[in-house]
């Protein structure tokens, strides 16, 4: 009997559907009370600017800011954090912004146009964002991987001006995560965090400059504050607990999968983990395997509720069904731990991003494979893709009729204008109209 709780499952059971839904639990309704909070803080920020930026900072993070100037890192810190750094941490972050750049460049959208017969020109104008807000957790742990993850699309879509906010409770940053800063390209950077840097971002203060978009992660009170600021400037997502669903043909190591598994549960008590493969005897030796190396992680309490809460090991027919199962979860990241990857992969229309074999650890994309880690959770890969360069570009219809163009739009805007009852629209089409 396992010591170690974990949700069994087999698809061909009856009821089946039900205890898939009870795993994946994704109807939990907002904290109202937090919901609340947010909404003063968020008004208080519009009402007062820096003096309330200045106030919920000492409170929340426990500092003893005076003015608004400390709360904006000059850039010669930044600096200083990259020298701060042994040569192997500068080495990998330098290679992992290297990679995630160079892919990011594949993404870049591209201005086009086309003329019709008659001289009309019809196209798209790409520009991007003028100036932009990424957020970076300092909470429970410091993510570099982040800042080069939200930093570098925006560099590679054109932004002029990138504004990070970085929580530092009682004062402290990690050298990392401003090392990061300096070589994805940051800006400006303020030891700010929670509701309120969303606040100042969304809405400006004196010192903390408005931006036309907030992305990055943050807790249950940042996700909450981009979602009531959204409109007044564009968001990225509302990140939910990470997720990882890996699918196997049984054959793969199950060391490397009990690994895999607790790589995405390490990261919080919500954090979901499934494996999914046809093969029952597999799924006891991944079990066995969990068992035995759970111990040697530092971190193995919270994986532990994790796995308890929201892992799951469940048995299917085939590989097909296994990404019927798949497409059904739409999780954020999908392991195809199989003979044939990239066979399998044909069937998969909902993940947000793909690892392909057995050798392709899901934590290569959070660090240093190149695609970016900020990805869909909760299902949204049905409709949600991972950001990229592209969702710091702005597309600009463009038109520009000849005067023959103008004759033939205009005869049909006039007959749908009419139609309409919209005279107006329909009369200035006709001025136009030069036969």
């Amino acid at each position: 009997m396992s010591s170690l709780a974990i949700t069994r499952l087999n698809r061909a059971d009856p009821g089946f559907e039900r205890a898939l839904e009870r795993l994946l639990r994704r109807d939990g309704a907002e904290d109202l009370s937090i919901q609340q909070a947010v909404l003063e803080i968020i008004q208080q920020v519009r009402e007062r600017g820096d003096a309330a930026l200045i106030e919920f900072t000492n409170r929340f993070d426990r500092r003893q800011v005076t003015s608004a100037d400390e709360l904006e890192l000059p850039r010669e810190a930044l600096a200083a954090a990259v020298a701060s750094l042994e040569p192997r941490q500068l080495d990998a972050l330098t290679v992992a912004a290297g990679r995630i750049r160079a892919y990011a460049e594949h993404q870049k959208l591209g201005s086009w146009s086309y003329t019709e017969p008659d001289g009309t020109v019809l196209g798209q104008q790409v520009t991007p964002l003028d100036r932009v807000g990424v957020y970076v957790p300092g909470g429970k742990a410091a993510y570099p991987s982040s800042v080069l993850m939200n930093v570098i699309p925006a560099k590679v879509a054109g932004v002029p001006e990138i504004v990070m906010v970085v929580p530092a409770p009682g004062g402290e940053l990690n050298p990392l995560v401003l090392a990061a800063a300096h070589l994805a390209g940051g800006d400006r950077v303020f030891c700010v965090g929670g509701a309120q840097a969303v606040a100042a971002l969304a809405y400006g203060t004196e010192r903390v400059p408005r931006v036309d978009k907030i992305v990055g992660p943050g807790n249950a009170y940042v996700a909450t504050a981009k979602r009531l600021v959204f409109g007044q400037c564009g968001i990225d997502m509302i990140a939910g607990p990470s997720e990882i669903l890996v699918i196997s043909d049984g054959q793969t190591d199950p060391d490397w999968l009990a690994m895999d598994l607790f790589s995405q549960a390490e990261h919080d008590e919500d954090a979901q983990s499934i494996l999914i493969s046809p093969d029952g005897d597999h799924l006891d030796a991944v079990l066995a395997s969990m068992e035995k190396l759970l111990p040697t992680l530092e971190r193995q309490a919270i994986i532990r509720i994790a796995l308890a809460e929201r892992g799951g090991l469940i048995q299917v027919a085939d590989l097909n069904q296994a990404a019927e199962l798949a497409n059904q979860i739409a999780p954020e990241h999908l392991e195809l731990s199989v003979a044939q990857p990239e066979q399998l992969l044909q069937s998969v229309r909902n993940a947000g991003a793909v690892f392909l074999g057995r050798h392709t650890a899901e934590a290569l994309g959070d660090y240093c494979a190149g695609p970016n880690h900020v990805l869909p959770t909760s299902g949204t890969a049905r409709f949600f893709s991972p950001l990229g360069v592209y969702d710091f570009q702005k597309r600009t219809s463009v038109i520009g009729c000849s005067p023959a163009g103008a004759a033939l739009l205009g005869a049909t805007a006039s007959v749908l204008g009419r139609g309409e009852g919209l005279t107006a629209h329909a009369r200035s089409a006709e001025y136009r109209i030069v036969l």
